[in-house]
């Protein structure tokens, strides 16, 4: 079984649809999800998705794209609401200066909140960074000079400095769709390299969806799409894979409890 380590259950995309979805998921070998908090307003909704489906789990946080109007001063709102059995890591948090949907240093204030908050918890920090590599790895040694700080760099699609300074700072690197796409072979590249022990695999559903779906509204069912092509990169079987990225994802995630059938016989 694989765990989509990141999607985004809440989305219009699923709405009235969410038992298919997920049943077409386990047929296809994706046995849980980690569906990804985006901003406060939305986060009820979140969590009672995870609250619903006993193998998904949630995270809670504010994208960077919200961090404008809706990004958090106080860890002390996150914290709070991390304290949900069901609610296992923090964020998506991180810098986008492709889109710069909110100003910088309203980003920048809004991903210290979070580092300070997982450092308080204990529980990983999903981190989201484009075109903001300089920026991310600087604020991420700052956040893990405690030694602390524990997470992952999601979707992946930076440079190979970037995967370094992560790998360095005992970050786990998670891979999406994108490593599917015909363009992706610097980012094919660096995954060859990525230690197994640290790299997960996501759909960032509903987006993303990898060869040969795209085009398509994304869903954990495709991960497997994903996971194939990642498989042959690392020279492993989709099965072995999938073992490897499971225990990853249980021992980042250590507050999501794994179900039985997780566990290789």
């Amino acid at each position: 079984m694989f765990v989509d380590s990141h999607c985004h259950l809440d989305y219009p995309e699923y709405e009235g649809a969410l038992d298919e979805v997920i049943e077409r998921a386990r047929r296809a070998g994706v046995g849980a999800m980690l569906t990804i908090g985006t901003e406060l307003a939305r986060f009820d909704g979140v969590r009672a998705i995870a609250e619903r489906y006993e193998r998904v789990w949630c995270s809670v946080g504010v994208h960077p794209h919200e961090a404008g109007e809706g990004g958090v001063s106080d860890p002390a709102r996150l914290v709070d609401l991390a304290r949900h059995p069901k609610v296992v890591g923090i964020g998506e948090t991180g810098l986008d200066y492709f889109y710069e949907h909110s100003p910088r240093e309203a980003q920048k204030a809004n991903f210290r909140t979070h580092m300070a908050a997982a450092a308080e918890t204990g529980l990983p920090l999903i981190v989201h960074t484009r075109d903001a590599d300089d920026d991310t790895q600087a604020m991420l040694r700052a956040g893990a000079s405690g030694g602390r700080l524990r997470g992952v760099i999601h979707c992946f699609t930076s440079s190979r400095e970037m995967a370094e300074t992560a790998l360095d700072l005992g970050f786990s690197i998670s891979f999406s769709g994108i490593i599917t796409f015909k363009r992706a072979d610097e980012l094919r590249a660096i995954a060859r390299d990525v230690p197994l022990d640290r790299m997960l695999v996501e759909t960032d559903a509903p987006y993303l969806a990898p060869v040969p779906k795209r085009g398509k509204s994304n869903e954990p069912a495709f991960l497997v799409h994903t996971a194939g092509v990642v498989a042959e990169l690392k020279g492993l079987t989709p099965v072995e894979l999938a073992e490897v990225t499971t225990a990853n994802f249980f021992r980042l995630f250590d507050k999501a409890k794994k179900p039985a059938e997780f566990t290789a016989s």
